[in-house]
């Protein structure tokens, strides 16, 4: 997904809603005033606060398409997931006013005037937000953008405390003054309960949950099938923004050479970034053993420690000099060993069984070592 066009389209439908934000809350404030209308004043403050949300959802849109850097290395994609809490907390305020303000609607009612030019001001705006939600979503949609449509989610309550005041407004036209406490209090729970959705979300990106069950059990099986990979184990995933990260460590050979066990890992990431649309980030952990069931090597010695007490026993048993190299393996909970001899060190005195003979039992009296292998060549 091309992050500039995602950038630039989340740019371009917030700025279109900051626009309407701000032409509605003037015409809500001014027709609230000349028809004595505390609700649709009120609605038109709620049009000016939505200005600050769409500052922030225009910050972290032009924030989070950034390239990672030295102090955000993962991407800047978590900024749209703090824009949505951010904006989950503003409707779960919203929501609560908007009962609060009911309340004392169906304790006080008031009469109106010019209900012609507030019940018109009234319906634009809710065509208006209408139009923003469905904008918006479309965008949101396109580019998998939760924070969008947690500012979508932000238009649909405005376009419902807009509906709150045009039946509120019918209402006091009617003698029912009462159905516009009742209608706000509904909508108040409803914006609340958008706001919990989408807070949930976002808290749940934040704290490193994982993804869905099912595309886990994908994962699992589609890397599993690679060649080369004997088995899968400790695969974790966690969403950043939009984008989706994870690690896994896969089972291979213990024999396999560093470069063919890197190409196996090459794979594995490519087959996990196809089978998931949009994970980014794969890190491979190869495996020689399943180290979530064999016991950990901490009481071995790593490799300079190790050939420094294999060099000395092999030279204080006299067998050191035709040996080239050493290649170590930790398996099993042991080090074994291979010995890389030159060809022409095998003679009629010296055959290949005495020469492994030798090196066994000069190795099988070392504490932590285990089998031994010899190649010549």
């Amino acid at each position: 997904m091309d992050t500039l066009n995602r950038t630039k389209a989340s740019q371009k439908v917030t700025i279109v809603g900051g626009v309407v934000d701000f032409l509605l809350a003037i015409f809500k404030v001014i027709a609230g005033v000349i028809g004595n209308s505390g609700a649709l004043i009120a609605d038109g403050i709620h049009s000016f606060s939505d200005l600050l949300s769409d500052g922030v959802v225009l910050y972290a849109a032009k924030h989070s398409g950034d390239a990672p850097d030295a102090e955000h290395p993962y991407g800047h994609e978590r900024f749209e997931t703090v824009a949505t809490l951010g904006l989950s907390i503003i409707l779960a305020i919203i929501g609560t006013g908007i009962i609060f303000d009911a309340i004392n609607r169906l304790s006080d009612p008031q009469s109106l005037t010019h209900s012609v030019l507030l019940l018109s001001i009234v319906s634009l705006s809710i065509l208006s937000k209408e139009a923003l939600y469905w904008y918006t979503l479309k965008v949101a949609k396109t580019y998998k953008s939760e924070m969008l449509k947690a500012n979508a989610w932000h238009h649909r309550s405005d376009a419902l405390s807009s509906i709150v005041v045009f039946v509120g407004i019918l209402g006091s036209l009617n003698g029912y003054l009462y159905l516009d406490g009742v209608a706000a209090i509904v909508v108040g729970s409803m914006i609340i309960y958008i706001a919990w959705e989408l807070g949930l979300g976002a808290t749940k990106e934040l704290v490193d949950t994982s993804i869905d069950a099912d595309q886990i059990e994908r994962l699992y099986h589609v890397i599993g099938q690679i060649s080369g990979v004997n088995s899968v184990h400790s695969l974790r995933t966690r969403k950043n923004g939009h984008k989706i990260s994870c690690d896994v460590h896969v089972q291979v050979d213990p024999f396999l050479s560093v470069s063919e066990g890197h190409i196996i890992s090459v794979s594995v990431e490519r087959v996990a970034k196809s089978c998931l649309e949009n994970l980014n980030d794969v890190t491979v952990h190869i495996d020689p053993e399943d180290d979530e069931i064999d016991a950990p090597y901490e009481d071995l010695p790593e490799r300079a420690e190790a050939l420094g007490i294999l060099n000395k026993a092999l030279f204080n048993n006299k067998c050191d000099g035709e040996i080239k190299r050493i290649q170590l393996h930790y398996l099993d909970g042991k080090i074994h060993v291979d010995f890389f001899l030159p060809l022409d060190c095998l003679s009629s005195d010296k055959s290949y069984d005495e020469i492994l003979a030798k090196l066994t039992e000069v190795v099988k009296e070392l504490p932590g070592f285990g089998d031994i292998r010899v190649y010549f060549g």
